[in-house]
């Protein structure tokens, strides 16, 4: 598969069915996010891959309403940082955007290895926390739920995110967000 094809299969899917994780699927997902750009090569992201069934039991509390289906997850990623990780050059701190770009590269392996790779909003980072063990102040930027795609619907999913499971969301039209030489009159 290449990069392209991983990008156009990648979706967010919250059907999950169990899928076997070993130490060698989180070396592999964490050396792909090791390989990202990051400003002067700081690397200022840190993961805790969580997929003992206790702990995961446990992260259940994080989680907000709705996100649910999560439970189903084989693992879950824990995206972490802190802005003294990376740069910051006079009012913009680069931490958030080279955290993302690593979470990418993870992302687009496991879509390359046949996994679901869905990162939520829908969580406590303050219980994230507490069930963790993280420190107050490093940022819980995002969790990742990993798992393969289920062959049915998850009982639990609202309608719209039924939908969502059929088909994937509507993009916004390139003319929307792709700008040639200069952002328009009309967009300020």
């Amino acid at each position: 598969m290449d990069i392209k094809e991983a990008i156009a299969r990648r979706r967010a899917y919250r059907s999950l069915a169990p899928v076997e994780i070993t130490e060698e699927l989180v070396r592999d997902l964490a050396e792909c996010a090791s390989l990202s750009a990051s400003c002067f090569n700081n690397q200022p992201w840190r993961f805790v891959f969580v997929y003992d069934r206790q702990v995961l039991e446990r992260m259940r509390a994080v989680m907000s309403k709705g996100n649910e289906w999560t439970f189903d997850a084989s693992m879950i990623i824990v995206v972490l940082s802190k802005k003294e990780y990376d740069c910051v050059i006079r009012d913009r701190a680069y931490y958030l955007f080279d955290v993302g770009m690593a979470t990418a590269f993870m992302i687009l392996r496991a879509t390359e290895l046949g996994l679901v790779a869905h990162p939520i909003a829908g969580y406590s980072p303050k219980k994230t926390r507490e069930v963790l063990g993280i420190p107050e102040d490093t940022d819980v930027v995002t969790l990742v739920n990993v798992g393969r795609h289920a062959d049915t619907i998850s009982s639990v999913l609202s309608e719209t995110q039924v939908e969502a499971e059929a088909r994937r969301p509507e993009r916004l039209p390139l003319e929307e967000i792709a700008f040639l030489n200069r952002y328009p009159a009309d967009e300020r």
